[in-house]
């Protein structure tokens, strides 16, 4: 409703915008705009117009889009998770930019549902419990949790029971997670009964992970978040009882878009450096399948 706004936005000057309009009105026969005083205001025929047209020039934007993604071999944009990017994928994008240097590789960290018909993004990894049909979808690794804290604090922590005397965290992504994966179910697969949970709460899972670092208390951490930080021993598990996921970390693009050699080259690359978090998973008692009470 700003005819100075939309010349700006469409790069050109007001006078063009006001030409243009007032050819289209003529073309129309009748109105399209009130001219009042300091604004501007749809007419009844404008206002039939604007929806249909609005959806039409979304269209043509996203099949501009789409045949540009179709085209354009050296550009790579991929969606993933926030806490996922930032403690597992986004240390790792080196070794990918090393192998590919002709691929520009662009990242957006969002747990937003992609469109992929209108979003600017070729290829997602998600977390869930099942694939959607409609869409190609690769899977790159299972998830579990099981009690993770700081080498210091875990000097203290010989059995679960020992668990009830430090400060226990929650990470409400996690605790979200089902079936469930919290403390209460570790606790009942452990043969004990639910803890008083007395840590902080966090609502992004990489904060409770730095506090878990800091050796604030101790998490239900999952494998994928805290990979690195086992590897360097900067969180140890107590136990080797753990709980498993019906959720899995997937590759999820449009039909016939994974074939596309840029796509194809990320898919191969991230499936490679998933076998790191296979690889966590093979030493681990998971309690659907297990002697409840194994430790240590």
């Amino acid at each position: 409703m700003s005819f100075a706004k939309a010349a700006e936005e469409l790069n050109v000057t007001p006078a063009a915008l006001s030409f243009q309009i007032k050819s289209l009105e003529e073309h129309l026969g009748q109105p399209v705009f009130h001219r009042l005083n300091r604004a501007v205001k749809l007419t009844e025929v404008g206002e039939m117009l604007a929806p249909g047209l609005q959806d039409g020039f979304t269209e043509i934007s996203s099949a501009w889009t789409r045949a540009r993604r179709q085209s354009d071999q050296s550009l790579l944009t991929v969606t993933a998770g926030p806490a996922f990017t930032a403690l597992w994928l986004a240390p790792r994008l080196f070794s990918f930019a090393t192998q590919h240097p002709e691929i520009e590789l662009r990242f957006s960290a969002s747990l937003k549902l992609v469109d992929f018909d209108r979003d600017d993004v070729d290829l997602a990894i998600r977390f869930g419990p099942r694939p959607d049909d409609s869409l190609f979808s690769r899977a790159l690794a299972d998830e579990w949790a099981t009690p993770m804290m700081a080498p210091s604090l875990a000097e203290t922590v010989k059995t679960p029971e020992d668990l009830l005397n430090v400060p226990l965290l929650t990470d409400d992504v996690t605790a979200a997670i089902k079936p469930s994966i919290d403390w209460d179910a570790w606790f009942a697969a452990a043969g004990l009964p639910a803890p008083e949970v007395h840590g902080a709460r966090f609502n992004q899972s990489d904060h409770a992970v730095s506090a878990a670092l800091a050796g604030t208390g101790a998490i239900m951490g999952r494998g994928s978040l805290t990979e690195a930080a086992l590897r360097d021993n900067r969180l140890v598990m107590p136990f080797r009882l753990s709980l498993a996921t019906a959720s899995k970390y997937r590759l999820v693009c449009p039909h016939e878009t994974e074939g596309r050699p840029h796509v194809a080259a990320f898919m191969d690359w991230i499936d490679d450096q998933a076998q790191s978090l296979r690889d966590l998973a093979k030493d681990r008692i998971f309690a659907a399948s297990a002697d409840v009470s194994a430790g240590g």
